[in-house]
């Protein structure tokens, strides 16, 4: 039985990981510090589904404080590093914060590992590293280094970290860079929740720009898919550092998504056009060749599907509140 490390492990993407190794077998140790970037109730509703397993366990604690990990007890094999500050615009606002999470946190990660012997690391890297790239689509082979947010910074800075560590210490690392992933319990601050929200309370949408930016939509099951595939590539390849993308190869303009969960909501347009805000990009689209070729990656859920799954979820989750 596997035992993983999976940090920030009550979060969006984070419990998706959990169940799906539970399901596998493995034995998982989660790790989360309920950030208040958004509700910690919403969090706890992902977690209580986990600790019913009791191959699951869980330990609540700040990955910024180094002296926290002396409370992890089991043996590790593979930690699957999905904790972060998350939200490219409010770490505009807050940049030190997003230094100590991001870089210092995924730092007394790469000690731990080190500390406890523990070789194997998938890092969630994001396709903000790519700032207005204007070659599409974005390809791991680019040029990374004008980040245009702190968060994305701070992504990069850890990939480049983690380099280091490889280098020195032989640690095998696969930093998957994740590209605007959406589905059940996506956080409420992102553009998808935050717009059926608004619908199911009779609010116009507020559209930044002219609607032409565009994002590689990537539904959860398919960037969970992406996840396992890179945990099986490392279990079995050595000396391996890795950047991969992890996207849908499909993007699709602010204005065309937003008619879309109008559709799927069956409700009239109410859009209200605001000035763009700093530090956001204009288009993100993966190549996903590489992770096609390393991990067999082949996401599978159109925008059609994948926004009428998350009706299904949202409505489910808005009777139960």
């Amino acid at each position: 039985m596997q035992r993983i490390l999976v940090t920030g492990c009550a979060g969006f993407i984070g419990s998706h990981v959990c169940e799906k190794l539970l399901k596998q077998g493995c034995q998982v140790i989660g790790v989360d510090n309920f950030d208040d970037f958004y509700p910690k109730e919403v969090k706890l509703s992902s977690l209580q589904s986990l600790l019913s397993d009791s191959k699951f366990s869980f330990l609540e604690f700040d990955i910024a404080n180094k002296e926290e990990f002396k409370r992890i007890e089991s043996k590790i094999d593979v930690v699957i590093h999905l904790a972060a500050k998350a939200g490219v615009l409010p770490s505009l606002n807050n940049p030190q914060a997003y230094i100590n999470t991001n870089i210092i946190g995924t730092n007394n990660i790469l000690n731990f590992m080190l500390d406890q012997k523990i070789s194997k690391l998938l890092f969630a890297s994001s396709s903000s590293v790519y700032g207005n790239n204007k070659t599409i689509p974005f390809s791991e082979e680019h040029f990374v280094n004008q980040p245009i947010s702190p968060y994305a910074f701070t992504k990069r800075s850890c990939e480049l970290m983690n380099y280091n560590y490889h280098h020195l210490y032989n640690l095998d690392i696969i930093n998957l860079r994740f590209f605007t992933v959406y589905g059940p319990r996506q956080r409420p601050d992102l553009a998808i929740h935050k717009f059926f929200n608004l619908i199911s309370e009779n609010k116009a949408i507020q559209m930044y720009g002219d609607g032409s930016t565009a994002r590689d939509y990537t539904f959860v099951d398919d960037t969970v898919s992406g996840i396992l595939g890179a945990l099986e590539y490392i279990n079995t390849h050595e000396n391996v550092y890795e950047i991969v993308n992890l996207g849908n190869n499909t993007p699709v303009k602010l204005s065309d998504l937003i008619a879309k969960i109008y559709e799927v909501s069956g409700k009239v347009s109410n859009v209200e056009v605001q000035a763009m805000k700093p530090g956001d990009v204009d288009i993100t689209f993966a190549d996903i060749s590489k992770a096609t070729k390393l991990f067999n990656y082949n996401p599978k859920t159109s925008l059609d599907e994948g926004l009428a799954k998350f009706k299904v979820w949202h409505e489910q989750s808005k009777s139960e509140a």
